[in-house]
């Protein structure tokens, strides 16, 4: 490793490479101590989201200080450099498995002190005075902690913090009043401002009951006020109504129809069910309306209000007046007089929050003077705040212990995730689908925002409905997963397979989306010819369904032909086109004079023909591979976290090799046992014979007509056309001049052979002409 020279060295970093880049050390305390001191630009990430990891949400919210829902670069060396700070060998952060040893809080500080103290006191007040560690689960127990304690620092009392009797019954009065607060101990208490709430209640509660002893008017009825008063309340904006409606009526005959409701009103609500409690017989006067007519208080009435206004007569009209058949409107006057000073009374009602204790046990703790001596209790309890706080931050030294490095290596750099034996804080788990597992798989909240960033991943990525059956109520999530290895052939939306997340409950998962990009190179390899043999299966499908609705419409013409035509008059059937054979004839021209060519080239290499084959393949499929090596060479994880809140701070490179760790393929089992029989097994025995003996045949005629095979034993076999035209050609190019000389021969030859013909021509007998 070679150093990085600088002009003032701080902290001597170390980094590794992963992933395509230089990612920091975290080897010792040191290195969390100086975070930093470390050039932010150097950090794998910047930022993030405190829900949807695989973390102790509790520890995030401690280190969310802000509490945005986000951890950046700031909160995560804030809480390095108070972990560091608290710990005599900031090194045991990166053990998390171990508890915290009491020996190793830093007690040289005020702080690192009352932090050691708070932890003892914890173990104390549990019972394990005796133990030199704490644990996780003994800081987070509160309720525990805090049991056996009268006061505990958060300002709440709890009826048995009173020594009194009579102390602890007021506070649970209160309680009962105000309603309760929950203390570190778990328990319902009063704090401060409940408690001058109720004493401002209470007093304003028994000045207003004091009104009554002034004013005997208050009560006009005597004991009997508050129920009279109840049921004139309930119908006096209906009395109110009705008398109104019988002094309009008296002053304008005209207006009688109209108050006593029109019959359209009564027909439009003649139709439906009816129930006297119903809204349209409520809103009807209380009895029909006549001028300056008394209201009946015994029949006549409107249905809905009857019960009201026999309560009414018989709580406030027979009282004050006596037993009475109707109430005038005058009598009406005189009772709503009798009850006018009860009615100021109620309208000035203060103290409802102490009404419950009622007006004899609101005056009698009013003259306990307990105020005071529960404001003592409270400021007892507020005394041990620092002490109680001190408790809650040794949780938060404890979960630091735990989680802190964790954290920083799924933040500073991205170690665990590039680590095979260990898995990232944002995977969430492994999916199982066609005969592979993922385990890049991620959280998705937000299934359209996360499709818009992630596809620039440019990994193969299905995004699956996750369901289960919870408690009581189906459960659902959302993840994205990445098939780094293998091939899509099979992957498809809508197809299933099972989601374990990290606590190892399994899930029913659907693709219901793609982002397809290159998976391996080996599947960019044969691509092509897939490609191929989908086409061919397509054209063969088309034509044979062509066929078959063809023959079927030839069928159907025929038979409609035979069955209207009269016998002899059937129509001859149609030639062939000789344009249609001779465009046939030249496409199988041209064909064979291609596939001529290839095979022409090919066995002209020699023993170079592998080399050909080779090359032929790569003609074929080398463009889809270096695509797909291009688009894998760009595959990286940054945009996949991205898409869920991160802000990663550089390109972290899926390669190959990783890649097919993170996803991997079945396998059989070492030392596994395997049987090759299959009964059910398909038989091409008859098809693969006849494709080796075409190719052999191929081959060895190849061989012949190329030569091969006269060159490797001549005079054995006989010589092709080829073979014979590339020897003249040879033999041409070696000697001109014996060219030359064969075709003066040749032309000597043919001149002889004239002669003699016409030689012989000149000496044959002249035949008599008969």
């Amino acid at each position: 490793m070679i150093p990085l020279l600088n002009a003032k060295v701080e902290h001597r970093w170390g980094f590794f490479r992963a992933g395509g880049f230089d990612q920091v050390k975290l080897d010792c305390g040191a290195d969390i101590a100086a975070l930093d001191k470390l050039d932010q630009k150097l950090w794998a990430a910047l930022s993030c989201p405190t829900r949807g990891l695989e973390f102790d949400e509790k520890t995030m919210d401690l280190l969310d200080t802000d509490k945005d829902g986000h951890i950046r670069a700031p909160e995560i060396i804030a809480a390095s450099k108070w972990a560091t700070s608290m710990l005599k060998d900031p090194g045991v952060l990166l053990d998390p498995a171990s508890p915290l040893e009491l020996g190793q809080i830093n007690d040289a500080t005020p702080e690192g002190r009352q932090l050691l103290a708070s932890a003892r006191q914890i173990l104390i007040n549990l019972g394990k005075q005796d133990r030199s560690v704490i644990t996780l689960a003994e800081t987070t127990d509160t309720a525990m902690i805090f049991a056996q304690t009268r006061f505990n620092g958060d300002g709440i009392v709890p009826p048995d913090s009173a020594g009194d009797e009579g102390l602890r019954q007021i506070i649970a009065d209160i309680l009962t009043c105000m309603g309760g607060e929950t203390d570190r101990s778990g328990k319902q208490g009063i704090s401060q401002a409940k408690l001058d709430l109720f004493f401002e209640a209470a007093e304003a509660f028994a000045n207003w009951r004091g009104l009554l002893a002034k004013d005997p008017l208050t009560m006009p009825l005597g004991e009997a006020t508050p129920k009279a008063w109840s049921s004139y309340s309930r119908v006096k904006a209906k009395i109110d109504d009705y008398f109104a409606r019988t002094r309009l009526t008296a002053f304008d005959p005209r207006a009688g129809a109209a108050m006593n409701r029109q019959e359209t009103e009564y027909l439009a609500i003649a139709g439906r069910e009816l129930t006297l409690a119903a809204g349209e017989v409520a809103g009807l006067p209380l009895a029909r309306v006549e001028a300056d007519r008394a209201l009946p208080l015994k029949a006549g009435l409107n249905p809905a209000w009857e019960a009201a206004i026999w309560q009414f007569a018989a709580e406030v009209v027979t009282p004050m007046l006596g037993q009475q058949e109707s109430l005038t409107e005058a009598q009406w006057t005189g009772i709503r007089s009798r009850l006018s000073a009860h009615a100021a009374w109620m309208s000035a009602r203060a103290g409802a929050l102490a009404e419950p204790l009622g007006e004899a046990r609101v005056r009698q703790i009013l003259d306990a003077n307990a105020r005071g001596a529960i404001a003592d209790l409270i400021a007892q309890d507020k005394a041990l705040e620092p002490e109680a706080s001190a408790i809650a931050m040794v949780d938060k030294l404890v979960r630091f212990k735990r989680d802190l490095y964790r954290l920083l290596i799924n933040y500073v750099n991205l170690k665990d995730f590039y680590s095979p034996q260990e898995t990232a804080v944002f995977q969430a788990g492994v999916l199982y689908l066609d005969q592979r597992s993922c385990e890049l798989c991620v959280r998705v909240d937000d299934m359209a925002k996360h499709g818009m960033l992630a596809p620039l991943s440019r990994a193969y990525l299905a995004y699956c409905e996750c369901t289960r059956k919870g408690v009581g109520a189906l459960e659902k999530m959302m993840i994205a997963a990445a098939f780094t290895a293998g091939d899509s052939d099979n992957l498809m939306v809508g197809r299933n397979g099972v989601f374990y997340d990290r606590k190892g409950q399994d899930w029913d998962a659907t693709i219901v989306k793609i982002v397809d990009n290159p998976i391996s190179i080996a599947q960019a390899f044969w691509s092509p010819y897939k490609r191929v043999i989908r086409a061919i299966e397509e054209q063969i499908a088309k034509r044979a369904t062509a066929a078959d609705a063809a023959a079927t419409a030839s069928v159907t013409g025929v038979t409609g032909a035979v069955t209207a035509a009269r016998p002899g008059e059937l129509k001859p059937k149609g030639k062939m086109d000789i344009g249609t054979l001779a465009a046939l004839g030249v496409g199988v021209g041209a064909i064979t004079a291609a596939l001529g060519a290839l095979m022409q080239g090919f066995f002209g290499l020699g023993w170079l023909m592998p080399l050909g084959v080779v090359g032929l393949v790569l003609a074929i499929s080398g463009p889809s591979m270096v695509i797909a090596w291009l688009k894998l060479r760009q595959r990286n994880l940054g945009p996949m976290l991205d898409a869920s809140g991160w802000a990663v701070n550089t390109r972290a490179k899926i390669n190959l090799p990783f890649g097919r760790l993170l996803t991997k393929r079945a396998a059989l089992p070492a030392g596994a046992q395997r049987d090759l029989f299959d009964p059910y097994a398909e038989s091409h025995a008859g098809r693969y014979w006849t494709i080796v003996t075409v190719a052999v045949l191929g081959l060895a005629w190849g061989v012949w007509y190329f030569g091969v095979a006269e060159r490797v034993s001549p005079g054995v076999f006989p010589k092709s056309g080829f073979v014979e035209r590339r020897e003249a050609i040879k033999n041409a190019a070696e000697d001109p001049l014996k060219k030359e000389r064969k075709d003066k021969a040749a032309r000597e030859a043919l001149e002889r052979m004239t002669k003699d013909a016409a030689l012989k021509a000149a000496t044959r007998p002249v035949e008599a002409t008969p």
